[in-house]
């Protein structure tokens, strides 16, 4: 067996004939995977195994081992959430008082939007006060679904993979990630979920906006916002350094001064497209009139703008002066000029000179105009002068505009200082302006919302914690399996990994409103990139993930051991950010989808489905694009991508009630794919113990030809005495899945436990 220690395969039974074929069995708390132990028992823990023996076509035996196994990333992950949505919250409040003075209206509007994240922040610091003193087990049980506290714990996350030895063959392996649908129990499901609230909500929130007399920006809008806002405050500082770097660079090669030019002009650009946003303009005439005493050009005759100049901010009249010399005019040779495009939904204040923005903006690209045609004069006189004078520096060879000797070398630096410094100086004043302009829209945003807009992003940040929770685990658990596999490695940097979510919730009842949960907290994955970082040590603590960012990205850190880290790609190893591609697909499998599906609504199914089958399937041609088809896993049946994609196409419009073969179809490409593989229902208990084995035992009759005699005894044994009854047992402590006769009469066929494993419990 390879596996088992201590003399335990002694312990075999040989008696094939039984009614189970499990043979061996131990819960010894750390993971038994001969190559990367040491790296998994970081993070996972408390496994369990099972090994059964089952007979093949051939009638040889294989050893399939099943083990599963909490994370420690079901506590590790909210826990960072939770204290990164804290100090998000407690920045807007700054950037709210950074604001300035505003009219009496707006900073009322404004105290009253600060005591709402006041009061969010006290609750999540009352919230992770609480997470921090949990000790125990490394799962939420599905008991404490309700509990406010853990609100932001995954349900019953765990791990399971199942391991085939046989005769001749190199040992196969199959991932699986169990979790609760990530939905907020706590706050309930009378009134939907959140793909229905979030949608009532911005209906509501035009009328809103008009009471108090706010702007309404459509969530595309206010998402741009806050993108315009990181990117801002990424890109400044920067710039700063990137023009700290080119001073010091003139006394480098040209190479290295044309390299750090080079990504100077790059930030710069980058920084001068975002403020050539329409919203940033708008903002600015929104901002201006919420001043204090603003008066509009129609109640004076000398209009004036305590924020228009001649100009360009930043640029001091030396600068101006040393970039007309270089230049040999009297402006600079290239200027940006914006072409915004309008649009109805912002508004357009007439009052205020619409021109001044773009004067402003393109100020920061005159700017670098300046250092541009500096160091182009510098390195040109350089060239010309390494003829007469090699020995001369870069910088003694610039002449001056007032006097025909040659400068020293500390003039040429000084005077190449003064444009950069002119460059620093007007992209942080034109940022500040960005900055505040964009956050004036999102106090509106804030300002126009109800209460229920707070209870709205409290249940967003709830849900979001339990599907990262969710797909940092897979994630790693995904990583360190392929570890040694290139093909994998490859496709893992060029385009990302899938991660499929398998869901048996009904489209009735409180689940309506967990699938409507679940729905947009596994679309807010979008958000997240992962980066391969190198360990500092091999301590536990040194290889546990840890998150950075904001609401609008994330960037989950995965730490390897020395070892691991020098054996991946030079693009991972560089940090390059992963990408995982989020797909949802969901049937309804009990009695309560038998209801829906007679008298009530399946529409939500039938979009989430149709939806995500269009977004595995442009993942599947990027991929194709992208990757070799030689990196991909091989399997022994021999139906390619495209024609199960094709089938499941044709499944997902399909009318047909309990379509399930929808789920099988989406978990066989997921794993062609290399992808990430979930299964949920509301605890991860029963219907996802029902779906897991079926896959399981699926898999050894397809790819390890099962006997089809043993197919169903098989699954019996499985459910009976395998890892998933242990997991009720873990959750409930009782050894029955929560199951009654009518269920069982509901269920598709293959989904039915065997008999004596079920009854009514308190689940």
């Amino acid at each position: 067996m390879g596996e088992i220690e201590d003399g335990e395969v002694d312990h075999i039974t040989a008696d094939m004939h039984q009614k189970c074929t499990l043979v061996y069995e131990s819960s010894h708390g750390t993971i038994n995977d001969k190559d990367n132990g040491p790296i998994m028992n970081s993070v996972f823990k408390n496994a369990v195994c099972k090994v059964y023996r089952f007979q093949t076509v051939d009638s040889k035996w294989m050893l399939v081992r099943e083990q599963m196994a909490e994370c420690t990333l079901s506590f590790s992950v909210p826990k960072q959430l939770i204290a990164l949505y804290i100090q998000e919250d407690t920045c807007r409040i700054q950037e709210l008082k950074d604001l300035g003075e505003l009219s009496p209206h707006w900073d009322n509007l404004r105290k009253d939007v600060i005591s709402r994240y006041d009061q969010i922040i006290k609750e999540y610091q009352d919230t992770l006060a609480e997470l921090e003193k949990h000790t125990g087990p490394s799962f939420k049980p599905s008991c404490s679904k309700g509990q406010k506290y853990l609100e932001f714990v995954p349900i019953n996350l765990h791990t399971q993979r199942m391991r085939v030895t046989c005769p001749r063959k190199t040992d196969s392996f199959y991932d699986v990630v169990t979790v609760g649908a990530p939905a907020s129990h706590s706050q309930g499901f009378k009134n939907g979920g959140l793909q229905k609230l979030l949608s009532k909500y911005e209906s509501e929130k035009k009328s809103h906006s008009t009471a108090y007399q706010c702007i309404y920006y459509p969530p595309d809008q206010t998402a741009r916002a806050r993108e315009i806002l990181s990117v801002v405050s990424q890109l400044q500082p920067l710039i700063s350094a990137l023009a700290d770097q080119l001073l010091q660079a003139q006394h480098c090669s040209a190479e290295a001064l044309r390299d750090v030019l080079k990504s100077l002009e790059e930030k710069t650009d980058q920084f001068v497209h975002a403020l050539k946003d329409e919203l940033v303009k708008s903002a600015l005439l929104a901002l201006h009139a919420a001043r204090p005493g603003y008066v509009s050009k129609s109640q004076t005759s000398t209009p004036s703008s305590p924020h228009k100049a001649d100009s360009h901010p930043g640029v001091t009249e030396e600068s101006h002066t040393v970039c007309n010399n270089v230049n040999g005019s009297q402006t600079p040779q290239k200027e940006s000029k914006a072409s915004p495009v309008r649009s109805d939904s912002i508004p357009h204040h007439k009052e205020y000179d619409e021109e001044e923005w773009d004067r402003v903006w393109a100020s920061v690209a005159k700017s670098l105009n300046c250092v541009i045609a500096m160091v182009d004069k510098l390195q040109e006189q350089d060239n010309n002068n390494q003829e007469s004078a090699p020995c001369h520096t870069l910088a003694d060879v610039i002449t001056s505009h007032s006097t025909d000797r040659p400068l020293t070398a500390v003039d040429g630096r000084d005077q190449l200082g003064v444009v950069v410094q002119s460059l620093k100086e007007c992209v942080s004043a034109v940022a500040e302006r960005a900055r505040r302009s964009v956050i004036f829209v999102l106090l509106q945003e804030a300002a126009g919302s109800s209460a229920q807009g707070l209870q709205l992003q409290q249940r967003r940040d709830t849900v979001f914690s339990q599907a990262l929770a969710a797909l940092a685990c897979g994630f790693v658990m995904r990583l360190y399996a392929g570890l040694e596999d290139k093909g994998f490695l490859r496709q893992l940097h060029a385009v990302g990994l899938v991660a499929q979510f398998e869901s048996l919730l009904s489209t009735y009842s409180e689940e309506i409103g967990m699938l409507e949960d679940m729905e947009v907290g596994i679309s807010d994955l979008h958000r997240v990139t992962f980066r391969i970082t190198e360990a500092a040590s091999e301590e536990a603590v040194s290889l546990q993930p840890t998150i950075s960012g904001r609401r609008d990205r994330y960037t989950v850190e995965v730490p390897l051991p020395h070892h691991a880290f020098q054996t991946l790609p030079d693009e991972l190893r560089e940090g390059k950010p992963l990408r995982v591609l989020p797909v949802l697909f969901n049937v309804g499998i009990n009695e309560q989808q038998t209801i829906a599906e007679r008298f009530g609504d399946i529409s939500l199914q039938e979009r989430i489905n149709q939806k995500n089958f269009e977004i595995l399937e442009g993942y599947y041609k990027s991929l194709m694009n992208t990757v070799p088809s030689e990196c991909l896993p091989c399997f022994q049946t021999q139906t390619d991508i495209k024609e199960l994609l094709d089938t499941l196409g044709q499944n997902v419009v399909t009318k047909k009630r309990k379509n399930v073969e929808i789920l099988w179809l989406a978990g066989m490409i997921c794993r062609r794919m290399n992808g990430i593989r979930f299964t949920s229902c509301k605890s991860a208990k029963d219907r996802t113990s029902m779906s897991v084995t079926l896959e399981q035992c699926s898999l050894l009759r397809d790819e390890h030809q099962l006997n089809k005699d043993y197919f169903v005894r098989a699954l019996d044994c499985m459910r009976r005495e395998g890892c998933r009854i242990e997991n009720v047992q873990k959750n409930i402590k009782c050894r029955k899945y929560a199951f009654n006769v009518l269920q069982l009469m509901a269920f598709p066929k293959y989904y039915r436990p065997p008999e004596g494993t079920y009854g009514k419990v308190d689940s």
